[in-house]
């Protein structure tokens, strides 16, 4: 180590300056909720885009997979670019970016100008979590970083649990626009209490001097394979159900060209000396763990969050709103034990939080397999809660396990790269979720459908039932009753096929995730959660 290397890690790389951290902290969640939000509140407004802006269902879609794949290509590279820019500078950029998209989105005309401006807003919201996640591990000392993530952690994931509530009302009662202004306001706050409060530390400026000493040096190629890597996987992922994955030539471009990215990547970054994406981090022990554990959360996390307001709307038409209310309690339960979790992160090993986070989510996943066709409003809640009980003892434990043991200089790109974890695993979790779903409500159709037949006695019964019933109840003649009677029955299999896949999906879940419980033993111990240089790391 140099010792203008010692020096500046000696140094205070702190953004809050004089004014106390948490204050930073809290600022910093401001616009973390504002994005967080943004990633699941489209969601329940798609219809009503794509009847506004005369656009088929399908077109509409685009919405989402554009800002997911914007999101993907910038998340990886942000670390080296708040190096190059400045933290505070591309911090400020990102949400000036993310406030002007989502006012352009709000007004735009027509849906190839949306989907353009959801492409900006994507770019200028995947720069934020990883400054922000870097701000915080450089604020605070490795005994307080988990209470610091823990405030952090209600905004990243209590967001995408009212996301869907207030999407759903406004655009019930207002329209789906509102969904994109209400940035707005936050936008303009946060850039305002940033420019005020958050402070660029002397040594990471004469960091970005020192880098830019002879000029600008850029890792072009790095950032072209990383870019067409994680957006061609990003979009295979996204649309792969809807084409028929492999079955479709689109699908499968895409995941020719994002394998052949990722295969060029690896080596090529491992041999730079100042990559776009540092790779050598994913391969010691302490942070690639904590990469896998984090994409398993972020495939929990985003997959349920998103199939069970589906399961709810599709099944048991609820509305969007009701939907929405269902998962409130989880996110009421989070945001109480998010400082618990903050507070016994301290004290307690990280390693033993997870996995016993692991085992509280395996369980409550569990919990959802005993779903049935009369499941009340208050059995959603109840397993909502039940599973969010888990994650704070997951999310806050992996964002502090990822940064023990690295140089302080390499925090901008270890917060870059867990972001990348949370969003691949997210999309993953998602993409699998549907697949599952589609293919198993195949198979149960075609068994229950062959139990239809008219010899069985119990489907004697109960097309007799449901005839009587239309005669008695709509007054059908019987011949018209009687076919009635075969089309309802046939909608009754259609579901009960559908809600079986669901209990797959949460089955199959339940078993990864407590396969993965042990895979938190290979996080290494400390007796403080602090941070200590890795050998590893050389």
């Amino acid at each position: 180590m140099s010792g203008e290397t010692a020096r500046n890690q000696g140094e205070s790389r702190s953004a809050a300056g004089t004014h106390n951290p948490w204050l930073i902290a809290v600022v910093v969640s401001i616009a973390t909720f504002m994005l967080v939000l943004d990633t699941s509140i489209a969601n329940v407004a798609l219809r009503n885009i794509a009847g506004s802006l005369a656009a088929g269902m399908d077109e509409s879609t685009w919405v989402i997979t554009t800002y997911l794949v914007a999101n993907s290509v910038i998340i990886p590279v942000s670390g080296w670019l708040a190096s190059i820019i400045g933290r505070k500078r591309y911090y400020m950029l990102c949400v000036a970016t993310f406030t002007v998209a989502s006012l352009l989105c709000g007004l735009a005309p027509n849906l190839e100008l949306l989907i353009l401006f959801r492409v900006l807003q994507g770019l200028g919201g995947g720069g934020m979590a990883p400054s922000e996640q870097s701000i915080l591990a450089d604020t605070f000392p490795p005994e307080k970083r988990s209470q610091a993530f823990a405030l952090y952690g209600i905004a990243v994931i209590v967001a995408p649990t009212v996301g869907p509530t207030i999407g759903g009302w406004l655009t019930d009662h207002f329209s789906w626009h509102w969904i994109f202004f209400i940035n707005v306001p936050f936008g303009i706050l946060s850039l305002a209490l940033v420019q005020w409060l958050l402070v660029e530390p002397d040594v990471l400026e004469r960091e970005r001097k020192e880098r830019l000493k002879g000029g600008l040096k850029i890792d072009g190629i790095g950032f072209v394979l990383v870019a067409t890597a994680l957006g061609c996987l990003e979009i295979f992922l996204d649309r792969g159900q809807r084409y028929d994955w492999f079955a479709s030539d689109f699908i499968t471009t895409f995941a020719v060209i994002s394998a052949i990215a990722f295969l060029l990547l690896i080596p090529w970054e491992l041999s730079r000396s100042d990559p776009v994406v540092d790779m050598r981090l994913l391969f010691t022990r302490q942070f690639g763990t904590a990469f896998l554990v984090m994409m398993a959360v972020g495939a929990i996390l985003f997959s349920t969050t998103q199939i069970v307001p589906q399961l709810q709307q599709t099944t048991f038409a609820y509305t969007a709103t009701l939907s929405g209310l269902s998962m409130m309690p989880g996110g009421i339960a989070m945001l109480i034990l998010m400082p618990v979790s903050g507070f016994v992160g301290s004290i307690v090993q990280p390693r033993y939080l997870i996995m016993t986070g692991m085992s509280v989510v395996a369980v409550a996943l569990w919990h959802m397999t005993s779903l049935t066709p009369d499941a009340s409003f208050r059995f959603f809640a109840f397993a909502r809660v039940f599973l969010m009980v888990g994650l704070p003892f997951l999310f806050i434990p992996i964002s502090t396990a990822a940064y023990v043991g690295l140089p302080p200089q390499k925090t901008n790109q270890a917060s870059a790269l867990i972001n990348v974890a949370r969003n691949i695993g997210g999309s993953i979790g998602v993409s699998l979720s549907n697949t599952v779903i589609a293919q198993s409500s195949q198979i149960h159709q075609t068994n229950l459908v062959g139990h239809t037949v008219q010899s069985s006695p119990a489907y004697q019964q109960a097309l007799r039932q449901a005839t009587e019933h239309f005669v008695a109840a709509q007054g059908s003649p019987m011949v018209e009753a009687k076919q009635q009677a075969i089309a309802w029955l046939g909608q009754l299999i259609a579901r009960q096929a559908t809600l079986l896949a669901y209990v797959d999906v949460f089955r199959y879940c339940a078993v990864a995730t407590a396969l993965l419980v042990p895979l938190a033993l290979l996080l290494r111990s400390s007796k403080s959660g602090g941070s200590q240089p890795n050998p590893e790391m050389g």
